[in-house]
Formats: structure tokens, C-alpha cells, sequence
């Protein structure tokens, strides 16, 4: 559970060490900048930007029931937090599995990619896709979810 916490923290520990300096320095609009900005990549960078996580054994069971794709996904991945980010308020219709969380997950993503952990990974229709283009994403979605 830290380990998916530990970039945001880095992110707000640097970014008050950064406005630390510019408060001595007599910039207070340089810190106010500064902690806005990493306050933000702190949020882009951890679970709270995500929907809720799902195990890998409830997402494959509910996916096989209802079609909808499964995201393998890990805080910190820059093309996990494009996916999600493309996908606005659809993401929310996948189901999304931390491999840092669910040890199934993870297996799973080694499995689909050659021992690595790669993600993003969706799986639909049970064949997996690695990184796959965002509005592909879109496209296996029911219209009407």
C-alpha cells in the first residue's frame, strides 16, 4: 500500500523544498506556483485520479458477464494516467485492476507480455492489448453504458 503513495509524497516533499527556497528568496507568487504545481502532479500521479480498483478475479468474472474491458493499470504510469485522462468520464465503465495492490493482477500483465509488467494492458474479449490508443479504448465500449 505505500509503495502506491510514494511518488505523490516525493512529489509534495520536493515541491516544499522547492517553495521553501522562494519563501526565503521573498517570492511568494514563485511559491504559490510552485506548491500548485506539484501539488497537482502529486494528484495526476496517484490513486485518487483513477476509478475505483477492482480485484483481478472480481474484474475477470464481471467482465466475462458483461463485456466491458479490464485496465491493468499501476500509479505513477504516465500512459496509465493518459488512458485515464483520454477516456474522461468513460473510464469509469472498465473495470481497473492495480498491479501494485493485486498480486493476480500483476501476474496476469507478466503473463500477457513476456514476464514484464507493462501497462497499460486492457484485456477485452480475454485477449490482452499492451498501451493501447485511447479512443481504441473508447471503440469497446457499449454506446449506450
Amino acid at each position: 500500500m505505500r509503495r502506491v503513495w510514494m511518488l505523490p509524497v516525493l512529489f509534495l516533499f520536493f515541491g516544499s523544498l522547492v517553495a521553501a527556497g522562494s519563501i526565503v528568496d521573498g517570492k511568494p507568487v514563485r511559491t504559490a506556483v510552485s506548491l500548485l504545481l506539484f501539488a497537482l502532479l502529486a494528484v495526476a500521479h496517484s490513486p485518487l485520479v483513477f476509478p475505483r480498483t477492482t480485484e483481478a478475479s472480481e474484474a475477470q468474472r464481471l467482465s466475462a458477464a458483461d463485456g466491458r474491458p479490464i485496465v491493468y493499470w499501476r500509479p505513477g504510469c504516465k500512459y496509465c494516467l493518459r488512458l485515464r485522462l483520454r477516456l474522461g468520464r468513460r473510464a469509469r465503465q472498465l473495470y481497473w485492476v492495480d498491479i501494485w495492490r493485486d498480486p493476480a493482477g500483476a501476474a496476469v500483465v507478466r503473463a500477457a507480455n513476456g514476464g514484464d509488467e507493462t501497462v497499460p494492458t486492457v484485456v477485452v474479449s480475454g485477449r490482452p492489448f499492451v498501451n493501447p490508443d485511447p479512443a481504441w479504448v473508447r471503440e469497446q465500449l457499449s454506446p449506450s453504458a
